[in-house]
């Protein structure tokens, strides 16, 4: 099979978007209230900035459904180091990523090292590296029918492991689910993510189970997409899957229901089902109509996903950690005394967060064009 040929720019551009609306969801400008569909549901429920992580999952599972052709038919050898490097650049990528900048101002005035004991594990680019491995590994040794079947054992299972291991009246709340009681046995409450309304990890152990599924069904989808090819029956099937899904999700929400950060199963199948239908209308937009509003802008970014996004993490990070004069960190001073006093308001803190994604994007826009792509 010729993979270039075979390359489909509107996953490129989707892998993209996403990027951007990553970016976006996650340097909010201060000084107001982002909009609500750009801030995370509080625990069920379901916003647009919930839509972003589990589609970039998707997305990724599309790029392995082309880029591990030749891996799956090398050796078990050569398959393994390749998968296992990879999982552990990522995942210590993103460890580094929330140590960084390793240390802070200790109550003397003086730098103290940040102790690890104090650093959080899992994240972002773990849960990736941790879904990218598993995934992998799935691919490799199943075929699509086995693929689905896996798929759907390990939303039934988190399902049923929720229930059985959290505390009685308690299975689905923040605090008593078995996903924290995991955490907390495990990692440890140093180690588990503080930014919530107590000690919870979004991105933990348990959760990054259903998590596998949202990438298993980008291959699936990719897979299929490489078949049926660039044609009307083939954007109609798809449509109809993502109809199904999310029929299906909002069926399953009434007694499970839809949550990131719980990363439910019927948030799985909720989001794929999106995903899908979205797929569908780039492909349509793209390869069918040849479209090419916004193409370049998105691809730019697909090119270095996960560079553009490590780079948008640190700088936010350095940003926030820059002091003013004003008792505001350099973010929060460039956002309300500059965009706030521009458009004040909730429009302000969007319009920060746009110049701030223009802003990394201008870093894939200087790597496109020396021809530079990071893989990681």
């Amino acid at each position: 099979m010729n993979q270039k040929r075979n390359r489909f720019l509107s996953l490129d551009v989707f892998r993209g978007m996403t990027i951007c609306l990553m970016i976006v969801v996650n340097s909010p400008g201060t000084g107001a209230e982002l909009y609500p569909y750009l801030v995370h549901a509080d625990w069920f429920g379901f916003t647009l900035a919930d839509l972003v992580f589990p589609t970039f999952l998707f997305v990724m599972g599309t790029a392995m459904s082309f880029s591990m052709i030749k891996l799956k038919n090398a050796g078990p050898e050569v398959f393994w180091t390749k998968v296992v490097k990879r999982t552990f650049i990522i995942f210590v990528l993103g460890f580094l990523m929330y140590w960084y900048p390793f240390f802070r101002t200790g109550t003397d005035g003086t730098l103290e090292f940040i102790p690890f004991s104090e650093t959080r594990i899992m994240g972002v680019l773990q849960r990736i590296a941790l879904c990218y491995f598993i995934s992998a590994v799935i691919y490799y040794y199943l075929k699509k029918q086995g693929i689905l079947i896996a798929g759907a054992l390990i939303l039934l299972a988190y399902w049923a492991i929720l229930y059985v291991f959290g505390v009685p009246g308690g299975e689905l709340d923040m605090a008593t689910n078995a996903g924290t009681k995991l955490d907390f046995l495990i990692l440890g409450e140093g180690h588990i993510y503080k930014g919530d309304k107590i000690p919870f990890d979004p991105e933990g152990i348990l959760s990054t189970l259903p998590a596998v599924v949202n990438v298993l069904e980008g291959i699936l989808a990719g897979q299929y997409i490489q078949k049926a090819g660039k044609s009307y029956e083939g954007i109609a099937k798809l449509c109809m899957a993502g109809f199904l899904l999310a029929a299906v999700a909002l069926w399953w929400d009434l007694i499970f229901p839809i949550g990131k950060k719980l990363w439910t199963s019927s948030f799985v199948l909720y989001t794929v089902g999106i995903d899908l239908l979205i797929i569908a209308v780039l492909i349509y937009a793209i390869e069918l109509k040849k479209l090419t509003f916004s193409v370049d802008f998105f691809n730019i970014v697909g090119k270095n996903p996960l560079f553009i996004y490590l780079f948008s993490e640190i700088l936010f990070i350095t940003l926030r950690r820059i002091p003013t004069r004003s008792g505001l960190d350099a973010f929060e001073w460039v956002s309300e005394n500059i965009f706030q006093t521009i458009f004040p308001g909730s429009f302000g803190s969007f319009a920060t967060a746009i110049t701030f994604t223009l802003l990394c994007w201008s870093v894939g826009w200087w790597l496109d064009r020396r021809r530079i792509y990071i893989k990681i």
